[in-house]
């Protein structure tokens, strides 16, 4: 869980006793104290402005049960909540087109993820089953359903991305609540009331809640709840709207119509300012705009070193929807499409022709600038229930999934599987450059394994009359193990290219999971081993004059830059949102000053004085 880091300077009546409290009378009229409480910054950006406090009516359930005789009627029941849960949710998504592009992108797959769930998908055929089973009331057993799904998504052991399995069990719970409220009749917030440059202060912000905001009209957005990787904070960013979550006290601290300092770069919200707060905030505000500006302006510029260094800046690509960013970022490819989105929120495995049409409108999109597809990477966190159901992995996953069969293992296990959407890929390469990237390989078997099964799929589509490129389509491989990254040198014999997953990397080398508590702050990807690695991976890659690229969050961090250049690195692919902080740290430097920081930071053996090299910290 991410935890909130809250704390308030409050005015000293309220920090006196009890005894002390009642005995002190405010002056009718008198002004409120400026009180300062501090939460996470999820969304950069100042927004100052009133509050408007949106409430939500809670939900009342009362645990039921029920006679059998009324199963079927119960079952009625809990299926016009679905109709009109379907009904609400396809009118959020006709209201997309009213947003900027870059948020639809981020909205619109997690509307879709929501439709699918109130499907004929799992959590509905649970709940129908514990109403006949259990004879419960229909609110009961969505209760009980989703509360089950939820808790199995977070049980399951995390694998680089304990934020995805989080956001997956929280897209369950928000399903479950929609159809509690329709089910009981409970009102939906509103947000009709909002005034112009108003900040919304509430409890917690639901992120199906982001297709009713209008970012022309809201300053920015304050909660009691909430983390930095959850849908929420991702949709606020999406929006542009400066946002702080987990501001524990929010809501005894505002009131409606309070003159409040939203801070999304400090995590900080200032309820009731002073005149000299006031002033600085306009100051920070006019500060920020000037430094997004500057942002926006290199979008066609290239990203280029101040000794003429040509970087190589890409994007990586979730989902199709987010190719709309990409643009907007102007990267220079997509450095990683992660393509299990073609597997997830369906029952059946997507056929050759899908897989075939979806790559070659992405391919198109990109109007020649290269796209590097990773074939499936499916572990035992990611649930992908086609795959469940054609019995080609178990529901249950492994006990430690990040150990056991995933990536090109099962891969090489399931070959028809693989064949497929390595057909798949072929065909679409037509369309403009293309590479092809294998999760999770090892050793150099099965680089070998692989290539075999690819020439043999381009020769089968050669006979079928199918158009392939002359020069099939580069194979790469992710160095993502420490096993990977010692054999390097073995491995460039074999591979065409290198994408280093530094996210995979860290947590293999470190024997750390960050999404456990306890261990979280041992996740460095500053560590003088995951560097090492990384280093190692890099010159055997030079060595070979072959293509490596880095595609983790070290990718997209602009502190990091400079070191990884110095390293050799000199493609980089990251979300599409940071390719702008990243050119700029690029076109700061020189090469020889990052090669002498790299020298400086490798000849460390101790991760606080990197820490202090590197940021400065």
């Amino acid at each position: 869980m991410t935890q909130t880091v809250a704390a308030a300077v409050t005015a000293p009546v309220e920090a006196a006793p009890a005894t002390e409290r009642r005995r002190v009378r405010r002056v009718p009229g008198a002004p409120r104290p400026e009180r300062r409480l501090v939460g996470i910054a999820v969304s950069p950006g100042i927004a100052i402005g009133p509050v408007f406090g949106a409430a939500e009516a809670p939900a009342v359930v009362v645990r039921l049960k029920i006679h059998a005789a009324d199963t079927q009627a119960e079952t009625a029941r809990f299926d016009a909540a679905v109709a009109q849960s379907r009904k609400q949710l396809m009118k959020l998504r006709a209201r997309l087109g009213n947003l900027p592009e870059d948020s639809q992108a981020e909205i619109a797959p997690l509307l879709d993820a929501y439709l699918h769930m109130i499907g004929p998908s799992r959590l509905v055929r649970g709940v129908r089953k514990r109403i006949a089973e259990t004879l419960v009331s229909a609110e009961t057993a969505v209760q009980d359903e989703t509360s089950a799904l939820a808790a199995a998504i977070m049980a399951m052991p995390a694998d680089g991305d304990p934020a995805g399995r989080r956001r997956r069990a929280e897209e369950v719970r928000e399903v479950g609540r929609r159809l509690v409220r329709n089910l009981t009749h409970t009102p939906f917030r509103s947000f009709s009331g909002l005034p112009a440059g108003a900040v919304l202060a509430c409890e917690i912000l639901r992120p199906a809640d982001a297709a009713l905001l209008d970012p022309t009209r809201l300053a920015g957005c304050a909660t009691d709840e909430g983390g930095s990787d959850g849908h929420t904070a991702i949709m606020l960013r999406a929006l542009g709207v400066p946002a702080v979550l987990g501001v524990a006290g929010l809501g005894q601290a505002v009131r409606p119509g309070d003159t409040v300092v939203v801070d999304g770069v400090a995590g900080t919200v200032t309820v009731n300012p002073t005149p000299e707060t006031l002033a600085a905030a306009r100051k920070s505000l006019l500060a920020f705009s000037k430094a997004q500006q500057k942002l926006a302006a290199l979008r066609h510029l290239p990203a280029m070193t101040t000794d003429h260094e040509l970087i190589d800046l890409q994007a990586n690509l979730e989902i199709p929807v987010e190719l709309p960013l990409i643009a907007q970022a102007g990267a220079a490819g997509i450095g990683l499409l992660r393509s299990e989105f073609m597997f997830m929120n369906r029952e059946t495995l997507p056929s050759e022709d899908e897989q075939t049409e979806t790559y070659r409108s992405t391919i198109d999109a990109m109007a020649g600038h290269p796209v590097t597809i990773r074939v499936l990477d499916w572990g035992g966190e990611k649930d992908i229930e086609a795959l469940q159901s054609e019995g080609i992995v178990p529901e249950v996953s492994d006990d430690n999934p990040a150990l056991g069969l995933r990536g090109i293992r099962l891969l090489l296990r399931e070959t028809e599987l693989f064949e497929t959407q390595l057909a798949a890929i072929l065909r679409a390469s037509s369309a403009g450059p293309t590479r092809v990237l294998l999760p999770m390989v090892t050793n150099i078997a099965e680089v070998r394994e692989a290539r075999e099964i690819y020439e043999r799929v381009a020769r089968r589509l050669r006979r079928r009359g199918e158009r392939l490129p002359d020069k099939l389509p580069p194979l790469g491989i992710m160095i993502e193990t420490p096993g990977a990254a010692l054999s390097a040198d073995a491995l460039a014999l074999e591979a065409d290219f290198f994408a280093i997953g530094t996210n995979d990397l860290t947590m293999y080398t470190l024997a750390v999971d960050r999404g456990e508590t306890d261990v979280a702050a041992l996740y460095d990807p500053l560590h003088p081993a995951v560097l090492r690695l990384v280093q190692f991976a890099t010159e055997a890659a030079l060595r070979m004059r072959m293509p490596v690229s880095v595609c983790g969050e070290m990718a997209g961090n602009p502190k990091l830059t400079p070191l990884l250049m110095g390293i050799g690195l000199r493609s980089f692919s990251m979300n599409a949102a940071a390719v702008a902080r990243v050119k700029q740290a690029v076109r700061a430097v020189a090469i020889d000053d990052c090669v002498r920081l790299a020298r400086r930071v490798m000849e460390q053996s101790d991760p606080a004085r990197i820490h202090e090299l590197v940021l400065g910290a």
